[in-house]
């Protein structure tokens, strides 16, 4: 039996911030023009079949195994008031679950749980100093407290969890013609911009996974996360918020990638790296630190994302990313069938288990790269995991959410919600 443990690198930064004891006194008020809707229905039903099917493609790979895992999703994680639960880690929330569910929904075309899970979100997770809000970014976990209170227990904000809500918010708009969700999505860009994306000495800006205070630990090292580089998204960022440099975020993220690849003997892309700012160069973190160097759970997640901006942008750099550093995985593919889910640098397996998250994730790089590879990984490691609605585990919410998002075509995604036009 395999294990399905759930990594999120964020999780390490303990003793960053503050907790807050206690559940906010006075909770921010949700916009008025966001108006909450009916509770989610608790029982799955045909007619929420027939409703997820009609919005994808009859051609679509595998339609009815997305839109049945996807109202499963809903009724096992999501509560009736948009809550979505980490059964893994002691039934907490967090901004990235909040977000993912945001953007399944608005990509199956599911406004009711849309509404619902903003809702939650805007209601609960807006970060708070002094009993006021201080932005409209949210704070990365909430659940029970040592008290025994439930809410916010990080007031960090984690940037990917905030891009993937922004990235939502924008196609929902344009999807279902709510410009109240465009108006909130221009708000929380300002914010995203301020207090995540940062200029060394040279004018560069970059993407930072969290507030400055966590990961820039001094004036020449900036801490990076591949996996929350998110190219497409600020494509998209740009066509609605015109005042702010997004396409140099697609620069940089593309020269971390490339460059801090090279940290890996075998072109592997690492859940943490450091740059120097003053040399130019890419680092391993310490030894000392808990966020590490190394091929895991979060940097599946790349090419996920880059698959994104090749399939809906056309992107050369994400199709040259995509084929040379996938060689290493494909290679150990082609030889034993079977991949571990951690790897270090130099390429060698630090467990030996597999994930179905890093299939689905592979997959989707794959069906770009190397279509052949992608069908194996599908009928071999995908599918086999699949059961009444779940990935494998029955609590794995990071496995459900990053096996759908894998196998959605991103050519099922209508364009004029990638453009407004």
């Amino acid at each position: 039996m395999w294990y399905f443990p759930r990594v999120a690198a964020i999780a390490s930064l303990i003793g960053l911030s503050a907790c807050i004891s206690s559940y906010w006194a006075a909770k921010p008020k949700t916009p008025d023009n966001l108006i909450p809707v009916a509770n989610l229905p608790t029982e799955g039903s045909s007619q929420n079949l027939t409703r997820f099917l009609a919005d994808l493609p009859e051609s679509t790979p595998n339609r009815e195994l997305l839109a049945q895992s996807w109202d499963s999703y809903r009724q096992k994680f999501i509560q009736s008031d948009g809550r979505v639960i980490d059964y893994e880690a002691s039934d907490r929330s967090t901004s990235e679950g909040q977000a993912y569910a945001l953007l399944r929904a608005v990509l199956i075309n599911d406004p009711t749980t849309f509404a619902l899970t903003l809702h939650w979100s805007e209601n609960n997770l807006h970060r708070q100093a002094g009993g006021k809000g201080t932005d409209s970014l949210w704070a990365w976990k909430w659940g029970r407290n040592k008290d025994g209170n439930w809410g916010i227990i990080d007031t960090n904000f984690a940037s990917d969890g905030d891009i993937d809500a922004i990235t939502a918010l924008i196609l929902a708009s344009r999807r279902w013609n709510r410009p109240e969700y465009l108006e909130l999505a221009k708000i929380k860009l300002q914010d995203l911009w301020n207090l995540s994306t940062i200029s060394e000495s040279q004018g560069k800006r970059y993407l930072l996974p969290g507030p400055a205070a966590a990961f820039v630990p001094n004036a020449s090292t900036f801490y990076l996360n591949p996996s929350y580089f998110a190219p497409y998204a600020f494509r998209i960022f740009a066509q609605v918020d015109p005042q702010h440099d997004w396409l140099s975020l697609v620069d940089s993220s593309y020269q971390v990638l490339e460059n801090s690849a090279k940290l890996s003997s075998v072109g592997l892309p690492s859940d943490w790296v450091a740059l120097n700012t003053k040399t130019g160069q890419y680092q391993t973190l310490p030894a000392s630190s808990t966020l590490k160097s190394l091929y895991g759970f979060d940097a599946y997640r790349v090419w996920w994302r880059l698959s994104l901006d090749a399939a809906w942008f056309n992107s050369p750099q994400a199709q040259r990313y995509l084929v040379t550093s996938t060689q290493h995985l494909r290679k150990l593919w082609s030889k034993q069938s079977s991949l571990p889910a951690r790897i270090d640098l130099q390429g060698k397996a630090l467990v030996n288990y597999e994930t179905t998250s890093q299939y689905a994730m592979l997959y989707a790089a794959m069906q770009l790269v190397e279509p052949a590879t992608a069908k194996e990984l599908l009928v071999k490691k995908i599918l086999p995991q699949y059961k009444q609605g779940v990935w494998g585990d029955q609590s794995g919410y990071y496995t459900q959410n990053l096996a759908w998002l894998g196998l959605l075509p991103p050519k099922t995604i209508p364009q004029r919600l990638l453009t407004g036009k």
